[in-house]
């Protein structure tokens, strides 16, 4: 698969393919539809994926389509499908990178589609995997077990699940043994609204997992609703973040299919960052001071996606740094955005603590993902290969103590960029959104666990900016590859060895066929308009 190239421009950022050939538009080549291949496609993919999550998602133990009939056929047959699922992944990854480089390149190639276009696009691929069972993690049932534990009278940041509802319950089994001893890393918002839903569906797994799909795809609203307005801000073109940033790869596998409270915490502090920042005039423009009533609703927002999951926080000091600037930038005007915005937060904090019950235990577990050794962070990898040097040298196993010094290191970095970027907001030199993207950016890549979701933190409000073009072609590069390289059964591998193997070059196989039929279509096409066979006049990927 192509990875698209970007440089920055006028209009924003430029995608094209490597070796891609751009031929002036010319009135026969305009399509009313100029997605519709690329929609196809991707629907295709979606549709594949969710019919192999029958099989290969990450499907409760016991598995309830067991002895279905028809449903239950998928799960007889692991190998076809994971290679299903693996085709599906590929086709709408290559579907995205498709129709982001008809956005990108507008006018150059073919007409772009436009935004109920793209809305009918993201919807289309976003509904097979709204109702298919979960894929790519098992995070969704660690939710519902600790939601139980609260619903029971029962501290959820002391005990873990094995311990409050018993290794036997139907709530535990299928949590990964390595998180059933583990109290609740999470906010005590995300636990009120879990525990709703544990009082709506009980025990009942497949109940619970769909009560917390709405709730992420209330979250993905909240983006949507949030992302092209800050875009609007930033002078970047909305239809292009949205597709960057809401239809992302990552956010139709891990937010909407994987069910990841990070669709929670984003949205919620998008919309409070939108809020909090004030009015714009109709070229984008900040247009005067926000109200009270502005900043101290989008303190509360952005204060109640940090009490889904901490990170969010981080929002709240680019926004205060950025009031502080609009009113002078001097010293006195930092203290007092502080103190408004730190007495809001507190406020808030208190309040869910105090009203929910749960109190502020949170604060003392918000380490509990570091027992895991992650190797896409830079700090964890440096600390493991230290502690291996050490063995090869002789001088005995201490890789916890070089893991504990490498991390440390790294948040020391994360921390000093957080502070270099506050700075340059406060200069002038950096805008909030930006700030707040490449804040996170930096917390996720040097914190001590990085799972691919993550990098959502950072790139959903980055998508909305034009401060640092240089990086996007890394975010779109870095989006295709790591939505593929998860498997959809979330890392528990309940079957032969040879299966996965066989099963994705089975998938690779599936992709380029169908790669093979969408470019023949195209060229007949172009060809039927007039345009010669290149697959220029539709927007098709070279590949």
């Amino acid at each position: 698969m192509a990875v698209p190239e970007v440089e920055a421009s006028g209009g924003g950022p430029r995608v094209g393919l490597p070796g891609s050939t751009l031929l002036p538009r010319t009135r026969a080549a305009v399509s009313r539809d100029p997605a519709r291949l690329a929609r196809r496609l991707g629907l295709t993919g979606a549709l594949l994926m969710a019919i192999g999550a029958l099989g290969a998602g990450a499907l409760p133990v016991p598995n309830p389509l067991n002895g279905l009939r028809l449903l239950g056929l998928p799960a007889r047959n692991a190998t076809l499908a994971i290679a299903l699922t693996y085709a599906g992944m590929g086709m709408l990854v290559l579907a995205w990178l498709w129709i982001g480089r008809m956005l990108s390149a507008r006018g150059a190639v073919a007409p772009a589609p436009d935004r109920a276009g793209l809305a009918r696009t993201a919807l289309l691929w976003t509904l097979p995997l709204a109702i298919a069972p979960p894929m790519f993690s098992k995070d969704v049932y660690s939710y519902l077990a600790q939601s139980a534990i609260g619903a029971r009278g029962l501290d959820p940041y002391v005990l873990g699940p094995a311990q409050a509802l018993g290794v036997d319950d139907p709530l535990t089994r299928t949590i990964p043994t390595i998180w059933r001893d583990t109290p609740a890393p999470y906010g005590p918002l995300f636990l009120a609204l879990g525990r709703g839903i544990t009082a709506i569906s009980g025990d009942d797994v497949v109940l619970g997992v769909l009560a917390h799909r709405v709730l992420a795809l209330c979250g993905v609203g909240l983006i949507i609703w949030a992302l092209p307005k800050l875009a609007r801000r930033c002078g970047v073109e909305p239809g292009l973040a949205l597709w960057l940033g809401a239809a992302n790869p990552l956010v139709l596998f891990h937010l909407v299919s994987g069910i990841h409270n990070e669709s929670l915490m984003l949205g919620l502090m998008l919309a409070g960052v939108h809020v909090a920042l004030g009015p714009v005039s109709a070229s984008g423009a900040p247009d005067g001071l926000p109200r009270t009533w502005q900043w101290v609703v989008g303190a509360a927002l952005i204060t109640c996606g940090a009490a889904v999951k901490l990170p969010a926080i981080l929002a709240l000091g680019f926004v205060g740094v950025d009031l502080a600037r609009r009113r002078g930038g001097r010293v006195r005007d930092v203290v007092r955005a502080a103190a408004g915005l730190g007495a809001v937060a507190a406020a808030v904090l208190l309040a869910l603590g105090i009203g929910t019950g749960l109190g502020f235990g949170w604060v003392s577990t918000l380490g509990t993902a570091n027992a895991i050794r992650s190797w896409m962070s830079v700090a964890t990898d440096l600390g493991q290969l230290s502690g291996q040097l050490g063995i090869l040298a002789g001088l005995g196993d201490h890789t916890d103590t070089t893991l504990m010094l490498t991390r440390g290191a790294g948040g020391i970095a994360a921390a000093l960029l957080c502070v270099w970027l506050l700075l340059a907001v406060l200069r002038g030199r950096v805008d909030a959104v930006t700030g707040v993207g490449a804040g996170l950016g930096a917390v996720v890549l040097l914190g001590p666990v990085v799972h691919p979701w993550y990098l959502l933190w950072a790139a959903i409000p980055l998508a909305a900016t034009r401060g640092l073009p240089r990086y996007r072609r890394a975010a779109l590069a870095a989006s295709a590859v790591l939505a593929v390289m998860v498997p959809p059964t979330g890392a528990d591998f309940n079957f032969r060895a040879y299966q996965l193997p066989m099963a994705i070059v089975a998938g690779i196989v599936l992709l380029g066929v169908a790669v093979l039929l969408v470019r023949r279509t195209a060229r007949r096409e172009a060809d039927r308009v007039g345009v010669g066979g290149t697959g220029a006049g539709t927007g098709a990927p070279t590949l």
